[in-house]
């Protein structure tokens, strides 16, 4: 018999969160997807979201994660309420699993956008309705779930095929990383010895059999890749300046994604961008605008792949 939560004197099943890719094995993942394609394509039927209420925290600013949840929530039939920190006694001193006990009372799912990778841990282990990633320091699951099914519709099946990062490995990096061990596709990543991801997320993907290959030189993480992706060299939480902190432009500045770069790629390799670009610096007009960029496809499958994991985590499809 299934282990069962109690909530309110009654019993539920335990709820389907979705905080990393590292958490789920590849059928699952899959399974999200083609939830997400299926209603991407239309073809999921009725209302599924009917009755249900999703929380949308929001703890850094979003314009992508906003619109695509609330949207996508909207679109499958069910309510969004949308919170950030100003709204919440939980940006008052109020602790996460105070506030996840009580918002499991009220809502069906709660979507949190953070800083600290802690506070949505600790959220998800006392809520009673799925917790969902959508952002934090260390990942941006969501995000890759689009890039995946990106890569697939215009590329084919993703596994053994060759995704190159550029740049700095940061939380979207991270999450590449993960989900090679999930996906099987080969991963280069590309980044200055001061800002590459942590070992220890290597090891473990390398132990699930993931192919990740770590340089300084984008060049040799380009050759041949039929992906080649790259991010903002400053997050939303590092913008303030500070005399102290490693000077991430000059440190950077050889892995910006432009033509000459991009050349050494395959002839028909695609060119993503998870957004906001700050143009002229990771990335270049003429590669973001150019015939292998595929940033706003990718972006409108936030909308999709998102949709995916709401269908797994609330509709329980298998």
């Amino acid at each position: 018999m299934s282990a069962v939560l109690k909530m309110g004197g009654a019993d539920r099943a335990p709820p389907r969160h979705f905080l990393e890719i590292m958490d789920h094995d590849p059928a699952t993942l899959r399974r999200m997807l083609e939830l997400g394609v299926q209603a991407k394509r239309g073809a999921v039927a009725g209302r599924p979201l009917a009755g249900k209420t999703v929380a949308l925290i929001f703890e850094k600013p979003s314009t992508r994660t906003r619109v695509s949840f609330e949207v996508g929530i909207r679109q499958l039939g069910g309510d969004a309420i949308v919170l950030s920190s100003r709204d919440m006694q939980l940006g008052r001193g109020e602790t996460p699993a105070d506030t996840a006990r009580v918002l499991s009372r009220y809502v069906d799912a709660i979507m949190l956008r953070t800083d600290n990778v802690a506070k949505i841990r600790e959220l998800a282990e006392h809520a009673t309705v799925p917790v969902i990633n959508g952002l934090t320091d260390v990942s941006h699951p969501c995000q890759i779930m689009a890039d995946v099914m990106t890569f697939e519709e215009h590329r084919g099946a993703i596994a053994g095929q060759v995704v190159a990062w550029t740049g700095d490995g940061n939380n979207v990096a991270q999450s590449f990383i993960q989900a090679a061990a999930r996906f099987g596709f080969i991963l280069r990543i590309a980044t200055p010895p001061e800002l590459a991801p942590p070992v220890t997320l290597i090891e473990w993907a390398r132990t699930q059999g993931a192919r990740i290959e770590l340089t300084s030189d984008p060049v040799a993480a380009v050759k041949d890749a039929r992906c080649v992706v790259t991010d903002t060299w400053v997050s939303m939480s590092d913008e303030k300046p500070d005399a102290g902190a490693i000077n991430r432009h000059n440190l950077l500045a050889p892995y910006q994604l432009n033509q000459a770069l991009l050349k050494r790629a395959a002839p028909d390799a695609i060119v993503m961008h998870c957004l906001p670009a700050h143009r002229g610096e990771e990335i270049t007009d003429e590669v973001m605008d150019g015939p292998h960029s595929v940033v706003f496809d990718e972006a409108e499958n936030r909308l999709h792949a998102q949709k995916g994991v709401l269908l797994w985590a609330l509709g329980g499809a298998g």
